[in-house]
C-alpha cells in the first residue's frame, strides 16, 4: 500500500500520472492488482493498493524505467508534499 499526499495545485498531474502507471503496472509479470485511489474528504490524498505474486515482482515494478521516470523523477520532487508505503500480508487468500 502506498499513501501519497500532492501538493496543492499538483492533483490533476499526480491523477495522469497515476493513470499511465496503472495500465502500465497491470501489464507487468507478477502483478495481481494494482488499484490507485483518491479521498473523498481530501482530493490531495491518495491510496494505491499494489499486488504482486511475490517480493521479485514488486522489486521490478520499483525498478522500472517508468517508476523510475514518473515516480522518483517527475512525483517525488515536484507534487507530493509526502510520500509512504506499507506492506501487508494477506490473512486469507483469495
Amino acid at each position: 500500500m502506498a499513501r501519497r499526499r500532492a501538493n496543492t495545485g499538483g492533483e490533476d498531474r499526480v491523477v495522469a500520472l497515476l493513470e499511465e502507471l496503472t495500465a502500465a503496472s497491470r501489464a507487468e509479470p507478477g502483478c495481481l492488482g494494482y488499484a490507485p485511489h483518491r479521498s473523498t474528504e481530501e482530493p490531495r490524498d491518495f491510496l494505491i493498493f499494489e499486488r504482486y505474486a511475490d517480493e521479485a515482482a514488486f522489486e521490478t515494478h520499483a525498478q522500472s524505467e517508468r517508476f523510475r521516470r514518473l515516480v522518483l523523477e517527475e512525483a517525488v520532487p515536484n507534487l507530493l508534499e509526502s510520500r509512504d508505503r506499507a506492506f501487508y500480508l494477506p490473512i486469507v487468500e483469495e
